[in-house]
């Protein structure tokens, strides 16, 4: 805390121009006393970067191509500025890896930030993370590392940063929760705002735009996080990373809606007590906890006024108007790569409709079609390695791409019998004959 004496701590911030980027560094800006901004990174916001590495003075700073990285390197170097720039992939390893790192925050979104948060995983750093995509593609190998490189892995998203609140101590070194089951915990409940379409009729989402899929009614998020959101994929997501976290089983981690996000999850013991946590939607909240953990440090956000609350609601899920939320849940029980495929399917999608080439409904409708038609065409979904996973991210984005074909116009879904999509009866027999290999 404030006032007590500690040791300064280095943090590399992956994706330090995004929400979550923003919210990290707002929260060291309390804490000026305690963190070192080591090294940032951005995809292709370089003037945003550039401020940034004006102000905090970074060593590295990593930006996606090499053209970006060298004409951010000579406008620093004309401002008296010493920060390093790299470029690409190769970049985000080195500083995520760096030995004078001692915190990475994985907030880069998408399967872009799967690598560079393993090479810190790899390199037993203290990983904060936010890019959920790490566990969704590859939940197995990615807490197998966590375990053989003894790194400490905290939650970022404020569900599960809730539920680790809530948790017993955990295990010691890595954090990683064993069997939850034999400390008394019995459920693990996410909450979920429902976004910004939660009282819509169904029949009026095949006309929402990108507008206002993205305006969100609690959180300021990305564009590509706030139609996840709107969709449920998001909570789908968080589903599946949530599983991998707590390590408990798929009817263990329930979602529910409370509109209002003042409890960001909840956890149930086997007494019936249950445990909340509760805060403002701010992501300073979750990013304070962990950057501090095990103590506690500002994060800048006021207070709850429990006076000022009129109501809290929960609410079940309605998965037909919502039904990414079921395709999450089905990708992870047919194990494998195919929660890999899902996540190909879902960022090509969301792609293509904050570039109006399809529409709203028809997001899930390709996630389905390439899930689909990947899970039949397959003779082994088991992980490989790594390396396959990203082989299949690649197809996967392939087959999404291709299947935006298969809509004449945004809403307008060509039909799909005549494209020999597989019925659900058929996706359910496969399933039943997946067995070790897919198996999470």
């Amino acid at each position: 805390m404030k006032g007590v004496q500690q040791t300064r701590r280095s943090v590399t911030i992956l994706g330090a121009t995004g929400s979550v980027g923003d919210a990290t560094l707002a929260v060291i800006r309390e804490n000026a006393d305690q963190f070192d901004v080591f090294a940032i990174s951005a995809h292709q916001h370089e003037e945003k970067l550039f401020r940034l590495c004006v102000e905090f003075q970074p060593e590295f700073a990593v930006i996606s191509s090499p053209a970006a990285a060298n004409s951010l390197q000579q406008k620093l170097k004309s401002h008296g500025v010493l920060t390093n720039v790299l470029p690409g992939l190769s970049g985000l390893e080195r500083i995520a890896a760096h030995e004078k790192t001692d915190i990475v925050v994985a907030a880069i979104v998408g399967a872009a930030g799967l690598q560079p948060t393993l090479a810190a995983i790899k390199s037993s750093k203290r990983v904060l993370l936010a890019n959920k995509e790490s566990l969704v593609m590859a939940g197995a190998l990615f807490m197998k590392a966590v375990q053989q490189f003894q790194a400490e892995l905290l939650p970022l998203d404020s569900e599960h940063n809730a539920i680790f609140q809530c948790l017993p101590k955990p295990s010691a070194d890595t954090l990683v929760h064993h069997d939850l089951h034999a400390k008394g915990i019995s459920k693990l409940i996410l909450t979920a705002s429902g976004g910004p379409f939660l009282h819509t009729e169904t029949a009026l989402l095949s006309s929402v735009t990108p507008a206002q899929a993205c305006a969100h009614p609690n959180w300021d998020m990305g564009k590509k996080i706030s139609v996840d959101s709107a969709t449920m994929m998001n909570k789908g997501l968080e589903w599946i990373e949530a599983c991998w976290l707590f390590n408990l089983p798929a009817d263990k981690v329930e979602v529910l809606i409370h509109p209002q996000s003042i409890i960001h999850s909840m956890v149930e013991y086997s007494d019936s007590s249950i445990l909340a946590q509760l805060s403002h939607s701010d992501m300073k909240v979750p990013i304070a906890h962990a950057l501090g953990w095990p103590d506690r440090i500002t994060s800048g956000v006021k207070s709850l006024n429990f006076r000022e609350m009129s109501k809290l609601e929960f609410l079940p899920v309605d998965e037909v108007k919502f039904p990414c939320l079921g395709l999450a849940r089905q990708a992870f029980q047919l194990g494998g790569v195919m929660p890999t495929v899902l996540n190909a399917a879902n960022e090509v999608a969301v792609g293509a409709f904050l570039n109006n080439q399809i529409g709203y409904i028809d997001i899930a409708n390709v996630i389905e079609l390439v899930t689909s038609d990947y899970f039949a065409s397959q003779q082994n979904l088991q992980v490989e390695s790594l390396e396959h996973l990203i082989e299949v991210d690649i197809e996967s984005r392939r087959l999404a791409q291709l299947s935006l074909g298969r809509f004449d116009k945004p809403g307008h879904r060509i039909d799909r019998q005549s494209n020999n999509i597989r019925e659900q009866s058929d996706f359910a027999l496969k399933s039943e004959a997946c067995e070790v290999g897919c198996d999470p």
